[in-house]
C-alpha cells in the first residue's frame, strides 16, 4: 500500500514490567485473570487498574521483535512502547494515564503531524487493548482514524472485548473499514 508513512509499534518491556504476572505476588499474579493497581509515575495520587499478563515482549528478546512475515524494510519508523517498568502502555501515543514520556521511543503524534499526516489506518494485535487505545488516542490527537478489520486480532473476540471496542469506536467516530473498502482503495488508487 502506498501510505505516506508506515509506522509499526511493538511492546518493548523491561523484564520486571508491572503488568507481568512475575512482577505481582499472589493472589494477583494469574495471567489473564488477575489485575493490579498502578500509580501514575507523573502524579502519584492518580492510579488505575490494569490486567496482569504473562511475561511477553521483553526488550532484546526474539519475542519482542516484529514477526518475520512483516517486511520491516518497508516500515519507516518503529515505536518501542511500554519501556517504563512502572506503567502500562497499550497505546502507541501515551501511557495508561495519557502521559507522553520515555515509556515510548518517540512522540508518535508529533511525528505524524510533522509528516503532514491527517488520516491514520490501524491494524494489529490486540484489538481490544493496543489497537483500541492507539485508535482512541489517535482520534484525541485530531487524526481521522480507520481500523482495518481484516488486520486486527483480539485477546477477547467476544462481547466484553472486541465487540465492546467496536461499539466504542463507532461512538468516538473511529471508522471500521475493510481492506477492500472505499477508504483503503482510495489510497491505493491515489498513487
Amino acid at each position: 500500500m502506498p501510505f505516506t508513512l508506515k509506522v509499526a509499534t511493538r511492546d518493548w518491556h523491561p523484564k520486571d514490567h508491572i503488568s507481568f504476572n512475575t512482577s505481582n505476588g499472589p493472589p494477583n499474579n494469574k495471567a489473564f485473570e488477575s489485575s493490579t493497581t498502578i500509580a501514575n509515575p507523573q502524579k502519584a495520587t492518580e492510579s488505575t487498574t490494569i490486567p496482569v499478563w504473562p511475561v511477553h515482549c521483553v526488550q532484546g528478546t526474539p519475542g519482542a521483535e516484529i514477526i518475520s512475515e512483516i517486511n520491516t524494510a518497508r516500515i519507516d519508523r518503529i515505536v518501542d512502547k511500554g519501556r517504563d517498568s512502572r506503567v502500562e502502555m497499550f497505546s502507541a501515543f501515551a501511557d495508561a494515564f495519557g502521559n507522553k514520556s520515555e515509556a515510548a521511543s518517540f512522540d508518535l503524534a508529533a511525528c505524524l503531524k510533522e509528516s503532514g499526516i491527517s488520516r491514520v489506518f490501524i491494524v494489529g494485535v490486540a484489538g481490544d487493548y493496543c489497537v483500541r487505545y492507539t485508535a482512541i488516542d489517535a482520534k484525541k490527537e485530531g487524526f481521522d482514524v480507520y481500523v482495518v478489520l481484516e488486520g486486527v486480532k483480539s485477546i477477547d473476540e467476544g462481547e466484553q472485548g472486541w465487540e465492546a471496542t467496536k461499539i466504542q469506536f463507532k461512538e468516538e467516530g473511529i471508522k471500521l473499514v475493510s481492506i477492500v473498502g472505499d477508504e483503503v482503495q482510495a489510497i491505493d488508487s491515489s498513487s
